[in-house]
């Protein structure tokens, strides 16, 4: 994967779409046999380096509420994700994020990056909000 239309031509039809911008898209990704479901989003930024990433994100909880220890030690505890605090329509949420270079990307690593940040984001989300499913 060189690109992000090449990245976007993967996951179509693959994923339900449910926004597709330039250098963003967003998918729902239905786990537990369909009873639970997280948003997903693929986007493209540029590093210090002038490199290409791919970053993969997924909301997990509004940060109003959410004691951040508890969610630093359940992110410790995880071999893959970063934790990150950006704004969905002026409210700052907690989400879960991992960038790749795309040198570093072929189509299965690109899945298995949607299915682990995805499932990963669902554990969190369930822990941090008394097991609801608000993403």
């Amino acid at each position: 994967m060189q690109n992000f239309e090449q990245i976007r031509s993967h996951v179509t039809g693959r994923y339900q779409v449910t926004s597709s911008e330039p250098y963003l898209i967003g998918l729902r990704l239905s786990l537990e046999g369909g009873s639970r479901q997280q948003g997903i989003f693929l986007a493209e930024i540029e590093g210090d380096d002038d490199r290409c990433y791919l970053r993969v994100s997924t909301a997990i909880a509004p940060i109003t509420g959410i004691e951040p220890k508890r969610a630093l030690q359940f992110n410790w505890g995880q071999r893959v994700g970063y934790l990150a605090i950006s704004e969905l329509d002026d409210v700052p949420y907690l989400h879960l994020c991992e960038n790749r270079p795309y040198e570093t990307l072929t189509a299965s690593e690109v899945d298995r990056l949607i299915l682990e940040i995805g499932g990963l984001g669902d554990q969190m989300e369930r822990g941090l909000s008394a097991g609801g499913d608000l993403f």
